[in-house]
């Protein structure tokens, strides 16, 4: 079999269960997933594929296919990996993958002083709420909330707190009142975001599920920018980072001053590529810049934003120049 590129179109169907999901995983048209689909069962003589309630599963004998086709890319991945261990210089391209917010605001900053130092790293940083995989390199450092994941593979640590509290539009308040307790959340508006693993930003148990659910929902998305946008507009009351306030100057109010949730981030990396001295160094220097921030991230900087008390390290460059000139976040009356 010359044409190796048909196994992991076929891997990409068994898992999507469509060919048209598949396609849009793999940045390719349905009827051109179908054909190498078809190409591959003609040459084994055999389905590959059957239809089961709606969807495509594997025959037995495309499972024990996929079995062999699984094990192919570990392999791959794994000399992928090792040929980034041999790299002994601080050149060449490292991948992070970050959620809106931590990825958007404070890692493009905090990484330029990186590259002011190593100007032949390339920093490429992947935004989103999926899960990117190291195994395979689709990144190679990534910054995960409330756990690192479970391959045995990987190194994780954790790198900070984040406070998150809840927030309003004067516009909201001023015409349905603020609520005095977390119990009045139930006769609210809510503005949801859907974040990783399809949980929603909210109040959340040590389980992870929701408490305090608004009356009704007049906003959900899986932007945060949208998001941001919904509270500002008055659409109802949402949970944001302390921190993302000062970056970005919405003009919310918080409410409930007292309540606090906090989530843990973990910086993660495949074993094999802390070897790397790029990767490494990229790891040591974030790990470094997270502890710095400390204060920051946790929210306890939210009373007074001048330069000594932001939380921010010198030369981070994190914040707009506003930012600097804010003095507290206003607190919806009571």
């Amino acid at each position: 079999m010359k044409n190796w590129s048909d196994y992991p179109i076929f891997l990409a169907v068994a898992e999507a269960g469509s060919l048209t999901a598949a396609g849009r995983a793999l940045g390719m048209s349905q009827p051109t997933v179908g054909r190498r689909i078809r190409a591959l069962e003609d040459h084994f003589g055999t389905s590959l594929l059957k239809r089961e309630s709606g969807q495509l599963v594997p025959t037995n004998f495309g499972q024990s296919m996929l079995d062999h086709i699984r094990r192919m890319q570990d392999e791959a991945s794994a000399i992928d990996r090792s040929s980034a261990t041999l790299e002994d210089s601080l050149s060449g391209v490292v991948r992070l993958s970050a959620t809106e917010g931590v990825g958007t605001s404070w890692l493009p900053g905090v990484m330029q002083n990186f590259r002011r130092e190593h100007p032949d790293v390339l920093v490429d940083i992947g935004i989103g709420f999926q899960s990117f995989n190291l195994a395979q390199r689709e990144a190679d450092i990534a910054l995960r909330w409330r756990s690192p994941g479970e391959q045995n593979s990987l190194i994780g640590r954790k790198v900070a707190e984040v406070g998150f509290g809840l927030f309003a539009s004067p516009d909201y308040i001023e015409r349905r009142g603020a609520p005095k307790t977390p119990q009045d959340l139930t006769e609210h508006d809510g503005v949801l975001a859907q974040i990783m693993d399809g949980k929603s930003l909210w109040i959340m148990d040590g389980d992870g599920k929701m408490m305090f659910e608004p009356k009704q929902v007049t906003f959900n998305t899986n932007s945060i920018w949208a998001f941001d946008q919904a509270l500002v507009h008055g659409y109802g009351i949402g949970v944001l980072p302390m921190c993302g306030l000062i970056n970005r100057d919405l003009g919310l109010m918080r409410i409930l001053p007292d309540f606090v949730q906090m989530e843990s981030l973990y910086l993660v990396a495949h074993q094999d590529l802390k070897r790397s001295m790029r990767i490494r160094a990229v790891f040591d220097y974030l790990v470094g810049a997270f502890k710095e921030d400390a204060a920051f991230f946790k929210g306890q900087s939210t009373s007074e934003y001048d330069c000594e008390s932001c939380g921010v390290a010198p030369g981070h460059n994190m914040l707009p120049p506003r930012a600097h000139q804010l003095k507290s976040l206003p607190v919806a009356a009571e």
